[in-house]
């Protein structure tokens, strides 16, 4: 098994850029440039913008869905089914409200907590078997509880989370070689006991 897609999760248009739903955007955008992929592009036969990045010697695909993050699946299972990839060499990036700003968490397959892009997806493809990488967000409920989560994650986290999350962002950054090599173990070891 070695990854083959990465997908980040997020809503295309500028009023929804900087806000936490759109995390898995964030990290793409950085995964591009930090690997050198060329820009991004609208692909109209995916609903979504592609690029392709040389990671550890790999040819990988990189992926935002322009289908906004309830139908994230339509484009993931057309892109999917088009190159032939396999769910589990599928890594989908998405914000995660069950665990703290400044934490990434690896897994794969299991439940999707709800997440609506994660619904889709999983509907799409016919599995759950694909993998995730979690990055942190935090839960309304801790800072405040009156908030409906639809409003919290549709909003910009303040510098200090923002920072947070980055940090949490730089270090997923680093295992993604690892895991496009196909040693998700070793991704996970090294993830999981960095945060």
């Amino acid at each position: 098994m070695s990854i083959r897609l990465i997908v980040g999760l997020g809503n295309p248009g500028p009023e929804y850029e900087q806000t936490r739903h759109n995390a898995g955007f964030w990290f793409i955008d950085n995964l591009a440039a930090r690997f050198s992929a060329p820009p991004l592009k609208k692909e109209s036969r995916f609903q979504a913008l592609v690029s392709r990045a040389r990671i550890a010697g790999q040819d990988v695909w990189l992926l935002e869905p322009q289908t906004f993050m309830n139908l994230s699946g339509e484009a993931v299972g057309a892109f999917a089914r088009f190159y032939r990839i396999a769910v589990e060499d599928i890594l989908v990036v998405h914000d995660e409200l069950d665990i703290p700003p400044g934490t990434a968490r690896l897994k794969k397959g299991g439940s999707t907590g709800g997440h609506r892009g994660l619904n889709d997806i999983v509907s799409k493809l016919g599995s759950q078997d694909f993998w995730r990488l979690r990055l942190g967000i935090g839960h309304p409920r801790q800072t405040n509880p009156k908030m409906a989560v639809i409003d919290y994650v549709l909003q910009r986290p303040g510098n200090e989370e923002l920072d947070l999350i980055s940090d949490a962002m730089t270090r997923a950054l680093e295992i993604m070689p690892l895991m496009c090599e196909g040693k998700s173990a070793d991704a996970m070891k090294t993830l999981h006991t960095a945060t």
